[in-house]
């Protein structure tokens, strides 16, 4: 889905005029970047969160010459799903489901699931 996409969509859902529909996007994706800049977590219920996490400098190996190189400190964007948007994806019921259930312990890395965060 596109930034145009989305705004068509709150043009015919909202009912605001297409440049105000586009503008409102904008300005929510601006709020949203500009948290995230200052390494604020972004949760919007029932969706996920987005945060950035700082990767501390590490060895890694060329894989053509296996030779160490450094890779250097980073930060890096993670998105991790609510539990909702998780159950939708799956096709489950989710009529039982609260927001709350989106602070439910997460999934430990490595259990089924399938859905982890990227963090390369």
């Amino acid at each position: 889905m596109t930034r145009a996409q989305l705004s068509e969509s709150i043009y015919q859902e909202v009912g605001l005029s297409r440049n105000e529909s586009a503008e409102l996007l904008e300005m929510v994706l601006g709020e949203i970047s500009t948290a995230l800049m200052r390494s604020e977590t972004v949760k919007i219920s029932s969706f996920g969160s987005f945060s950035v996490r700082q990767k501390g400098e590490r060895i890694g190996r060329n894989p053509k010459t296996g030779d160490e190189v450094p890779i250097l400190p980073r930060k890096v964007l993670v998105f991790r799903p609510s539990q909702l948007l998780k159950a939708r994806i799956r096709g489950e019921d989710i009529s039982g489901m609260t927001d709350e259930d989106d602070d439910a312990p997460q999934t430990p890395p490595g259990a089924s699931g399938g859905f982890s965060s990227s963090e390369t």
